[in-house]
């Protein structure tokens, strides 16, 4: 593919080495999101029924945030890490090169989030050095159109490319090799079989923990919020609620006041312009898989049992946990494994400031935001380098016959 090769070709020149170059490309990348807002804000609209103000909330506001913190940060975060010291490798000078670029990558982007969560990732591979492939979903065509018109005018075209298609151009793309591909949602399975015949590294893409001692009221408004946020088509969104079987009723009519009452939904969410609606009739169909506004209660014993329940899944993206009590949450934590974890709050961690967000196992690997993206985007290369005296001294003993008992290596 001739995008592919220009890419390759890019990263060959060598430019995106410079710490300048790649900075000059955020000031312009943090230009193409805060000059375009209207114009983004009326793709949400026609590809998902969004209102500009959940857009901003969920997509726009946190954007420019995450390249300016990029910006701002690239010549910290590709400072040389010198190791721990040790008496035995110091006159080694071992150290962790972050310079070391990845290459040419792949960013594949879901339909839910086509702006956070392909523009994010981008900021982060470009902060690292690489040059980038993007691949929005096809199932928001308006947004793509914008996302490629605005990539051409804004961006290197040497750096940054866009792919428009459905499933015929994702499975030609995914056919290339690259150095690393970054995706989210339902596609991973099939990202990850095509990435293994290149051997290539993949980040890809949620419980409820409700104890009766939490604040109810505000538990159930989160939750409900929580779940029904952009049409529940939120990797995010909490897809069911464990909770103790005596307190299931009181927390059943908890979730429907916070419904009815509209404070957490529009009393009519059809005609309000409000609420954005699934994204086409397929997705609708397909709604008994949970990812839309469809909240499952799950009753269960006692927290071991809710334990044991998420522990037999697939490590989930996400845990959230409702309680007051101190024990429940430390309970939970550590006998759980997710991406994140949230107490008492839905959804908002994954913008906290200087925090890591990505998955584990089947939710994912690697990271998405900031300095723990950059790692992720950038090879960490140990090197050494060894004076000479160190061969007839410390390191004399490695030579027949061998005196090991001579070297202590930590």
């Amino acid at each position: 593919m001739q995008i592919h090769e220009r890419l390759r070709s890019g990263f060959c020149s060598e430019k995106t080495k410079l710490i300048t170059f790649r900075k000059v490309q955020l000031l312009w990348f943090g230009h193409l999101v805060q000059d375009n807002i209207k114009l983004f804000k009326d793709a949400f609209a026609a590809d998902l029924g969004r209102c500009g103000e959940e857009a901003k909330f969920l997509e726009l506001n946190g954007t420019p945030i995450k390249i300016k913190i990029a910006l701002d940060n690239v010549e910290k975060w590709a400072v040389p890490e010198k190791s721990p010291f040790s008496l035995f490798w110091w006159g080694m000078s071992s150290t962790i090169r972050k310079k070391e670029l990845k290459g040419t990558v792949l960013i594949i982007s879901p339909f839910n989030y086509p702006v956070y969560l392909l523009l994010c990732p981008l900021a982060s591979a470009i902060v690292a050095g690489n040059t980038i492939m993007l691949k929005p979903s096809e199932l928001t065509p308006t947004m793509t159109s914008l996302l490629a018109e605005l990539v051409s005018k804004y961006l290197d075209p040497d750096v940054v490319q866009l792919v428009n298609g459905s499933v015929p151009e994702t499975t030609r793309v995914l056919e290339l090799p690259f150095d690393h591909i970054r995706c989210n949602g339902h596609v991973a399975q099939i990202v990850m079989t095509a990435a293994a015949h290149h051997l290539t590294p993949v980040t890809l893409e949620n419980p409820c923990f409700v104890d009766p001692n939490c604040d109810v009221k505000v538990s159930a408004k989160q939750i409900v919020w929580g779940r029904l946020v952009n049409g529940g088509q939120l990797c995010l969104c909490p897809d069911y609620v464990l909770v103790p079987e005596g307190f299931q009723d009181t927390f059943v009519e908890a979730l429907t006041d916070a419904y009815i009452q509209g404070a957490a939904h529009p009393t009519d969410p059809y005609t309000s312009g409000l609420v954005t609606r699934i994204v086409n009739e397929r997705h609708m169909v397909r709604l008994k898989e949970l990812f839309g506004p469809i909240l499952a209660v799950v009753p269960v014993k006692d927290l071991d049992e809710a334990i044991a329940f998420v522990n037999a899944r697939d490590n989930p993206l996400a845990i959230y946990i409702f309680t007051q009590n101190t024990n429940v949450k430390k309970k939970v934590l550590d006998n759980t494994q997710s991406g994140s974890a949230s107490v008492n709050e839905v959804i908002m961690h994954c913008q906290a400031y200087g925090m890591p967000f990505g998955g584990i196992g089947a939710s994912g690997t690697g990271y998405m935001t900031g300095k723990y993206a950059f790692d992720t985007f950038t090879h960490l290369r140990n090197t050494v380098d060894n004076p000479y005296w160190t061969d007839s001294t410390v390191l004399s003993a490695r030579y027949t016959p061998y005196k090991i008992s001579r070297i202590r290596i930590l």
